[in-house]
């Protein structure tokens, strides 16, 4: 079963990264909530950092603003993630180059639509 961390994870379910949680949850994968400020989003504890999952990590998609998402490149290279998403609204020049700088491929399209699901 392939896993994905949701990164800006919400207990709110109108947010896109609350939509994500339970997107790839109905799709079968093992999913990590990353939110330094929440302690579950749909009833799954959620871990502060994607360094402090405890197993690996096929994928990760962002769904923080750009200038965070940035500062988090490094912890999930770190982490070996397989696939890192950026969906839209998550992207910027200076993250886009840090990606680069960093040896990152980052794939910048909506994860929840990759996996088949409409968000």
């Amino acid at each position: 079963m392939p896993s994905v961390a949701v990164i800006g994870a919400s207990k709110e379910r109108h947010k896109y990264g609350n939509r994500a949680v339970r997107a790839y949850l109905r799709q079968g994968w093992t999913v990590y909530p990353v939110n330094p400020t929440e302690r579950e989003v749909e009833g799954l504890p959620t871990f502060a950092r994607i360094g402090d999952i405890p197993a690996a990590v096929d994928r990760a998609t962002l769904y923080v603003p750009p200038e965070i998402g940035r500062t988090l490149l490094a912890g999930i290279k770190d982490k070996g993630v397989g696939e890192l998403f950026v969906n839209p609204g998550a992207e910027s020049d200076e993250l886009v180059a840090e990606a680069e700088r960093l040896g990152l491929d980052p794939i910048f399209a909506c994860s929840i639509v990759d996996i088949g699901e409409r968000p």
